[in-house]
């Protein structure tokens, strides 16, 4: 049975609390992922909130403390729109899976990203009309759903640098894809933070604090970091590892999927590729020899926080091939070929050469 307000094809990787990814062909099929399609990282319950007593408390290193209802915002807000992609950290872990084992972790493929038009008020104007003190480093954002990940169990809850909180493009969203937020994915007030892992895109949100040091949460503190490949996960605390924030370059592979056996003849091999914030694809190459021979795909762009797809038409002969990706930013950047390299107890943010193995038929 599909969950509620979400498509049966969805890849289910836990039920309670539901955690899903998109059909690599969903993804390939539009720019911008439909909300029914879209994947679903939850640590606990999804809260089921009232958007007429909901309240954002925003307090700590501020002028004035304040209390806003949906209505507020609304109203004393000027609404933003963004198209902007959302990536979980742990997106192309199955990657890194298949270098050395990851337990106690969803070994996601490629489907834990999305791309959204988003629109709410800037978590800057915001911060504004309640004024920044001096001294504040970082913006904490608290949830009110419950995981039991966590001893004792606790509410989900991260921070950004107060210099992206600055920035235009996060938002306090309350709309995705021209409709009122679900609750799946964080009604009635998410947080939207273009660029970085979906881990700080905090979803029901109803705190906000200002504060001169990051958030201590299980989920800020602990939990997404990369730690060393010789490090044990299980016995990691507080402050050990590196914190995910800005993603890094990356693409993938969506259409042929791996283990497919096409017919002898062209073949459209399609995907995504991510630059780094503030920074753009700039090409991506691929190959169907295991990185033999290369040519560059076509680029389609979708605005600055928004992926970068790309197609190239190729003639598969009958026999085995192996598809390889490669995306390049305007630094002149690479992805880095080897998933070994990058490997990492937790298996976050597998930015490798993506590759798929085809078998076309004789």
């Amino acid at each position: 049975m599909a969950y509620p307000g979400k498509r049966d094809d969805m890849v289910v990787h836990e039920q309670d609390p539901y955690n899903a990814e998109t059909a690599p062909e969903v993804l390939a099929a539009s720019a911008v992922t439909p909300v029914d399609a879209f994947y679903s990282r939850n640590h606990g319950p999804v809260p089921e909130l009232d958007p007429a007593t909901w309240r954002l408390e925003v307090d700590g290193l501020v002028g004035t403390p304040t209390s806003f209802t949906l209505k507020d915002l609304r109203r004393d807000f000027e609404q933003h729109e963004l198209t902007a992609t959302m990536q979980c950290a742990g997106n192309r872990r199955a990657g890194l899976a298949a270098v050395a084992p990851i337990p106690g972790e969803a070994l996601w493929d490629v489907g834990t990203i999305g791309t959204a038009r988003w629109a709410g008020a800037r978590l800057a104007d915001v911060l504004a009309a309640v004024g920044v003190a001096d001294g504040a480093t970082d913006v904490v954002m608290d949830a009110s759903d419950v995981s039991q990940q966590p001893v004792p169990p606790e509410t989900y809850g991260s921070s950004i640098p107060v210099h992206k909180a600055l920035r235009p493009e996060v938002l306090l969203a309350w709309q995705m894809n021209d409709a009122p937020l679900t609750a799946a994915h964080g009604a009635p007030v998410r947080v939207v933070v273009p660029g970085y892992v979906g881990a700080r895109s905090v979803k029901w949100v109803r705190r906000v604090t200002l504060q001169d040091h990051p958030s201590e949460h299980y989920f800020q503190a602990t939990a997404y970091r990369v730690l060393p490949p010789s490090a044990d996960a299980a016995a990691a605390g507080p402050g050990d590892g590196i914190s995910l924030g800005p993603w890094s370059l990356t693409s993938a592979i969506l259409v042929p999927a791996d283990g497919d056996r096409p017919a002898p003849g062209r073949t459209r091999v399609r995907g995504y590729a991510l630059a780094p914030e503030h920074r753009s694809v700039e090409r991506v190459d691929v190959s169907v020899d295991g990185g033999a021979t290369w040519a560059a795909a076509v680029l389609e762009h979708h605005g600055p926080w928004a992926w970068t797809t790309w197609h190239l038409d190729v003639d598969l002969a009958a026999g085995h091939h192996e598809v390889v990706a490669r995306a390049w930013d305007d630094s002149a950047t690479v992805q880095p070929s080897d998933p070994a390299s990058l490997w990492n107890p937790k298996g976050y943010a597998n930015s490798s050469w993506p590759r798929v193995a085809v078998d076309v038929r004789g």
